[in-house]
């Protein structure tokens, strides 16, 4: 072991110092840049949702508002084709968020025991166990899912060019209530300015 520092000592003193303390300095400049870089990367990890309440709870959050926005532009989008009908503004709610039902795996098994005492007596034991498991996709670790269940829609309010004209308001009452399956005291139909 003596040898290997006595081999290392000649080595750094044959050197020019300059050189040397250069070049660690080069080296030491490049571990400070990493370091930052590092530590920059790790904080920003941080910041995302730490928790997976959190995240399914800004995901379903997102999803609810995409799924609203999706029906409000869908809407607009038909309804403004109607006759006598200018621009169109659309705001539908929802009752809650999208469900998604995902895959399970489901283990049950029964276990029956018949116990016999020494007096005669007997006594039976009945035991269940239920083993559900998500399943889940590929190495990405995403829950399979097989159906969603879209919100119920509380009430949609329509402002539309020429819905000041009782026949356009009431095309556009109609449209609303056929094309989302809702009844007539969810929706609202006013002339825009």
């Amino acid at each position: 072991m003596n040898d290997l520092f006595d081999k290392i000592k000649k080595h750094l003193e044959s050197i020019n110092n300059k050189k040397f303390i250069n070049n660690l300095f080069i080296i030491l400049g490049i571990s400070i840049i990493f370091l930052i870089v590092a530590n920059y990367i790790l904080d920003s990890k941080k910041e995302a949702p730490n928790t997976e309440n959190e995240f399914k709870s800004q995901v379903s959050y997102e999803e609810e508002m995409d799924y609203s926005a999706y029906l409000e532009k869908k809407l607009a989008n038909i309804l403004s084709k109607l006759e006598g009908v200018g621009k169109v503004n659309v705001m539908v709610t929802l009752e809650n968020s999208v469900e998604k039902i995902t895959a399970t795996n489901t283990t049950k098994s029964t276990e029956n025991i018949v116990e016999n005492d020494g007096e005669g007596g007997t006594r039976q034991v009945q035991r269940e166990d239920l083993t559900m498991q998500v399943v889940t996709r590929g190495s990405d670790g995403s829950l399979l899912v097989v159906k969603e269940i879209k919100p119920k829609v509380l009430g949609v309010i329509v402002i539309a060019e020429g819905a000041d004209d009782p026949e356009v308001k009431e095309k556009l009452y109609e449209a609303v209530k056929t094309v989302l399956g809702i009844t007539g005291n969810k929706v609202q139909v006013y002339s825009s300015k």
